[in-house]
C-alpha cells in the first residue's frame, strides 16, 4: 500500500477546484505516460487507455470543491455558481447540505491558482462564509486575495493525514483518482475516465459525449467515489459502498453481482447505499431523495444503452479538509478492483 499511498500524497497536493480541472488533468496525463499508459484529452474528461481498453471501463471524478473569485474581493461557492450549476437539480447530497456549510469553512487556509496552467498565486484565510438567499450560494471573506480577478479559482488547502487506522483530507475524490493509477501501476490494462464538473452535476454530458463519439455501449462501465455516513461507528462497520440504483435509474449491470461475489469471499463488509437511504427514511417517517450519481444520470439519458454499477469508500466528513475513511476501506476496495481487473 506505500505506493498508493505515495500517489494520493502527491494528488492531494494539486488543486483541482470544479470548473477549473485542467492542472489536475496534466498531472494526471504525466503520471499516466511515465508508466507507458496512452492518455486522451477531450472537453471534460480525460482517458486513459490500456494494452486492452475493452477489458474495463472504470470512472472517476477529478474536480473537488473549492472558491471562484467572482468580482471585487467576492468569492463564491464553486459548485453553485450560476455557471455551474444549470444541472443541479436540488436533491443532490452537496445542495442539501448547502444550508450548514457555512461555519465549516472558517479559519480554512486556501490558495490561488491560474486555472489553465496550475501557476500558484498566493495564500490566504478564510475571515467569514455566509449563505446570500438571493444568489442561493455561499459568500466568503478572505483576507489577502484582494488583487484576484474574476474566474481565479481558489482551492482549500490540503495535505493527507494518518492516524492509526484512519486517514484524512479532502478525499472526495481524489482518492478514487489515486486508486486508478495505481491500478495502471499493478497491471490493470483496461479504460478509465477522469471527469469535470461532477460535483456541479455535468460530468455525465462529458462521460456520454466520448461514448457516443465512438458509437461505444456498455454495461459494465464502474464508477469510483466516496459515500457519506453520519458516524465513526457506522464507517467502521462498512468497507465498500454499493447501490441497486440512484433517484435517476436502477442500476442493471453484472459488474454488481461480480463485486458482492468478491465481497463475500474475502469478508469485506458492504451496504447497499439505496438500502440504507430507504430504511433511514422509513425510520424516521420521512420521504428524501435516494441521491444523485454520475452513473444515474448517464443511464437514464442513454435509457439504459450505458448500464454500469458504482463502488464507493465510505467516510465521515463528507465535503471537507477533513473527510475521514478507513484504511481497511481502501484496502477492501482496491482487492475489488485487483479481483475483477486482474487476478
Amino acid at each position: 500500500m506505500e505506493l498508493f499511498y505515495d500517489i494520493l500524497k502527491q494528488l492531494i497536493r494539486i488543486p483541482s477546484v470544479v470548473g477549473s480541472e485542467q492542472p489536475f488533468f496534466m498531472f494526471i496525463k504525466r503520471e499516466l505516460e511515465e508508466r507507458a499508459i496512452k492518455v486522451e484529452y477531450y472537453d471534460g474528461v480525460l482517458v486513459a487507455k490500456g494494452e486492452r481498453p475493452h477489458s474495463g471501463y472504470i470512472s472517476a471524478h477529478a474536480d473537488r470543491h473549492g472558491l471562484v473569485c467572482t468580482g471585487h474581493n467576492e468569492f463564491q461557492y464553486a459548485a453553485f455558481i450560476a455557471k455551474n450549476k444549470a444541472d443541479l437539480t436540488g436533491d443532490s447530497n452537496s445542495e442539501q447540505l448547502l444550508h450548514n456549510f457555512t461555519a465549516r469553512f472558517v479559519a480554512e487556509r486556501v490558495q490561488a491558482y491560474q486555472p489553465y496552467s496550475g501557476t500558484y498565486l498566493g495564500l490566504g484565510a478564510i475571515k467569514d462564509a455566509f449563505l446570500c438567499e438571493r444568489r442561493n450560494n455561499i459568500i466568503f471573506k478572505i483576507d489577502g486575495f484582494d488583487y484576484l480577478t474574476p474566474g481565479m479559482p481558489i482551492a482549500f488547502m490540503d495535505k493527507l493525514d494518518i492516524k492509526d487506522d484512519l486517514i484524512s483530507a479532502q478525499l472526495d475524490n481524489v482518492i478514487s483518482v489515486a486508486m486508478i493509477i495505481y491500478m495502471y501501476a499493478i497491471g490493470y490494462q483496461g479504460t478509465a475516465f477522469f471527469t469535470a464538473s461532477e460535483e456541479a452535476g455535468r460530468s455525465w454530458r462529458f462521460l456520454l459525449e466520448w461514448f457516443r463519439r465512438f458509437d461505444i455501449k456498455t454495461d459494465e462501465l464502474l464508477v469510483l467515489d466516496t459515500s457519506p455516513y453520519p458516524t465513526l461507528e457506522e464507517l467502521r462497520s462498512i468497507d465498500i459502498v454499493l447501490r441497486h440504483r440512484d433517484s435517476n435509474a436502477v442500476f442493471r449491470s453484472p459488474l454488481k453481482n461480480k463485486i458482492k461475489k468478491i465481497a463475500l469471499k474475502e469478508k469485506i463488509n458492504f451496504n447497499f447505499k439505496d438500502t440504507y437511504l430507504k430504511n433511514k427514511m422509513q425510520k424516521n417517517n420521512a420521504v428524501r431523495s435516494l441521491g444523485t450519481t454520475e452513473l444515474g444520470r448517464l443511464i437514464f439519458a442513454t435509457k439504459g444503452e450505458i448500464q454500469g454499477t458504482t463502488l464507493q469508500i465510505p467516510t465521515i466528513g463528507y465535503h471537507t479538509v477533513n473527510e475521514t475513511t478507513t484504511k481497511r476501506a481502501v484496502e477492501s476496495m482496491i482487492k475489488v478492483l485487483q479481483k475483477l481487473y486482474i487476478s
